[in-house]
């Protein structure tokens, strides 16, 4: 039995009751289904099954499963997309989504401010025969000018890491559109809190689950949401056959952690901004990134869009390389990690992990410096952080 009655409701409603499927036993928390297989009443529901008749008839966990159902419908009715598919990690997210719909000569446009593994699927596209166009994702002449009559995607972090760059959802949303092009948005920094992508032109939404959804650290999950066609016809396919999907224990990790991601998100997000403030104007620091600061490039439209600047921070300290690590090595509090969107505080240097692999000229071109550090804010009291941080900048 599944329970719809959260719609309409706001969206704290409908991540705590949303699509809840209760088996005969009317149990209260949700249920972890685990098992690999379904079982027929005879060959002909079998055949019928394996036909696709409808969406609550299972057939194997690499296909569906009644709790990664759950976790679908509702990351899917908030984000107010049709459907969604969840997937076992982000980065699964991201490769079913471009893979599945790109065929050899096909023409994506990229912003090139994009997490490594990313870049890496795109790499994986071009050499099976898909033709990859990088742009400033910021700049939208050169988005008119790289999108042309065939395009097949667009594909952009809706704030870019490291660097807290927004790209404006809407006005790459119409320039993609007006040649018949898909919007795919990586929106794991907006959150589904923050997020209005589908609202503003995006057709594919791709979170990394494993962040914020989560919130603890726990598992990885990734989701991918759009319209019924596109999850059913196009990605389904590809990653049902291909093993991407979620397990259901990991679906309920989700689930549970969707009721409180809400609240969790606004608090770490009130926090990013006061540590912000009160890093600005720090004598060794070269910059403080952070979209909810007045000074940030894209400030007002991070406001329109997002209306929050977000959890992450991003500091670029004046001496490089070995001032970045001594200042990592002085935190008490933040722990240096390369996971974000957890409950606890947590800091990394990119040049030298998450995104080590490019070349120091595209490090450059993209403004991860050797001195850059990516911080995720966490749950903890916010003048602990503030100390935190200081003590370790001042050191």
């Amino acid at each position: 039995m599944t329970d719809d009655s959260a719609k309409g409701f706001g969206p704290r409603t409908q991540a705590v009751h949303h699509g809840t499927r209760r088996s005969q036993y009317g149990e209260m928390a949700e249920a972890i289904f685990m098992t690999q297989g379904f079982v027929y009443d005879s060959a002909e529901q079998a055949e019928k099954r394996f036909q696709g008749t409808g969406p609550d008839e299972f057939i194997y966990a690499r296909y569906g499963n009644p709790t990664s159902r759950m976790f679908e419908d509702r990351i899917a009715a908030l984000e107010g997309t049709e459907d969604a598919f969840a997937t076992a990690s982000g980065m699964a997210a991201v490769n079913g989504a471009l893979f599945s719909m790109c065929s050899a000569g096909d023409h994506i446009v990229a912003a090139r401010a994009l997490f490594g593994s990313c870049l890496y699927v795109l790499d994986l596209l071009q050499r099976f025969g898909v033709q990859i166009s990088y742009v400033d994702g910021t700049d939208l002449d050169q988005w008119q000018a790289a999108i042309r009559p065939g395009t097949k995607a667009v594909f952009f972090e809706s704030v870019s890491n490291p660097t807290l760059e927004i790209i404006d959802i809407q006005a790459v949303s119409d320039l993609a559109h007006a040649v018949g092009a898909l919007v795919v948005v990586d929106n794991v920094f907006a959150t589904p809190v923050f997020s209005k992508a589908v609202q503003q032109g995006a057709d594919v939404v791709v979170y990394s689950a494993t962040k914020h959804i989560d919130g603890g650290g726990r598992a990885l999950a990734g989701v991918i949401c759009g319209t019924r066609q596109f999850i059913r016809e196009v990605a389904e396919p590809y990653l049902k056959h291909t093993g991407g999907a979620i397990s259901p224990f990991h679906s309920w990790l989700m689930l549970n952690g969707l009721t409180t991601m809400e609240l969790r998100v606004r608090a770490q997000a009130d926090s990013a901004l006061a540590i912000a403030k009160a890093l600005q104007g720090h004598p060794r620091l070269a910059r403080v990134i952070y979209p909810g600061l007045t000074d940030h490039a894209q400030h007002e439209l991070a406001m329109r869009q997002m209306g929050s600047g977000g959890t992450m921070i991003a500091i670029d300290m004046h001496e490089g390389k070995a001032a970045a690590f001594a200042a990592l090595d002085k935190l008490r509090i933040i722990k240096i990690s390369n996971n974000l969107g957890d409950a606890k505080s947590i800091v990394t240097h990119p040049a030298t992990t998450t995104h080590q692999r490019l070349t120091d000229e595209v490090k450059a071109q993209l403004g991860i410096t050797p001195g850059l550090l990516r911080i995720s804010i966490g749950l903890e009291d916010t003048q602990d952080l503030i100390e935190d941080l200081t003590r370790a900048l001042d050191a």
